[in-house]
């Protein structure tokens, strides 16, 4: 019985490890196959929106566009 159990709870810290291990390393790779430091994701760029009097309005109120 005990052995049965060790033998299952090791199988599946095996069958566990690698995808545990891959999904958190997410390797980059330059033009010449090395790995490199991730780049860091660039924010998104701030959209700011006028009315028709040129004041800054909040975008998607009717008559705003983009500035």
């Amino acid at each position: 019985m005990l052995r049965s159990f060790i033998i299952a709870a090791g199988a599946v810290a095996l069958l566990a490890s690698p995808t545990v291990a891959l999904s958190r390393a997410v390797p980059c790779r330059d033009a010449h196959g090395k790995f490199i430091p991730c780049p860091a994701a660039k924010p998104k760029p701030v959209v700011k929106c006028r009315n028709a009097k040129g004041h800054y309005a909040r975008c998607g109120t009717p008559g705003t566009h983009p500035a």
